[in-house]
């Protein structure tokens, strides 16, 4: 099986190459943004000519989240128009997409007293632009191509990259002390995790095609999600909780943000590695 997967310096790109070898049974084709433009159409092309992959795993975005709300045209041009122009090439090239998307689809407005996370069916409703763009993403791939599976993951997280596991770490270096958003509530996701479990979708493929929720199962805040990191790394470090107001950003984000992966679950057998 071959897998071409787009956005390969990225966290997931990374994560899957560091867990290549055992999958001997598959052929990965790793493609940065020199390699495969997704903006550009001929690029995606060529490389599809080039490899005739059987599966593209899409890595490829613009993911900083308050940068987008000024670099509009950028955002748009990544998460939007890449995703209309990769899924019109899957369906030329009869590749079947995994596209990666976010739990910033949602507005939060949900809470842990009414519900056990969002669900696929529930309706997009973005609060942030960057969350408007992955949403409108998903709109394209479904418009445009049948063989699909659109992931919604969240929080992730890593060594490779920049994530907030890592920049807690940083700061742990310059800090004795450090106050953290305690309002904010998801589920934090390790990118190797979430590479496995990408590749389970691809090894128990039952053409099931749609959108799916994967992420780690549990549920905290980024202020439990920092504590968390210091304990686990036996750093001593007085860690304040703090609400969303103290901390304005540009983007706004989802108080609750919680994806259910009930559906993803049930529908595939995953066997660990």
């Amino acid at each position: 099986m071959v897998i071409l997967v787009t956005g390969a310096n990225g966290q997931l790109g990374q994560a899957l190459k560091s867990i290549e070898s055992i999958y001997p049974e598959h052929k990965f084709i790793f493609c940065d943004s020199a390699q495969l433009d997704v903006t550009i159409p001929q690029s995606i092309a060529d490389e599809f000519l080039k490899h005739k992959p059987d599966y593209c795993i899409n890595a490829a975005a613009y993911t900083a989240v308050d940068a987008a709300e000024s670099d509009r045209d950028k955002a748009y041009l990544i998460n939007v128009t890449g995703a209309k122009n990769l899924s019109q090439l899957c369906e030329v090239h009869g590749v079947v997409l995994l596209h990666l998307s976010t739990d910033f689809v949602f507005d939060g407005v949900k809470t842990s007293d009414d519900c056990l996370g969002y669900v696929e069916e529930d309706v997009p409703n973005p609060i942030n632009y960057y969350g408007w763009t992955k949403w409108k993403g998903e709109q394209e791939i479904v418009q445009n191509l049948k063989s699909h599976y659109i992931i919604r993951t969240s929080w992730v997280y890593s060594d490779y990259g920049s994530n907030f596991y890592k920049t807690m770490l940083h700061l742990a270096k310059t800090h004795t002390s450090l106050k953290v958003v305690s309002d904010q509530i998801g589920c934090p996701t390790h990118a190797v995790d979430l590479a496995k479990k990408l590749l389970c979708v691809i090894d128990h493929d039952t053409s099931n095609f749609g959108i799916y929720h994967i992420t780690g199962d549990v549920v905290c805040s980024w202020y439990d999600f920092a504590k968390s990191i210091f304990s686990t790394n036996g750093i001593d470090i007085d860690v304040q909780a703090i609400p969303s107001v103290s901390y304005p950003t540009p983007a706004i984000r989802p108080l609750y943000s919680v994806l259910s992966n009930k559906k993803f679950k049930e529908q595939f057998d995953c066997l660990n590695r």
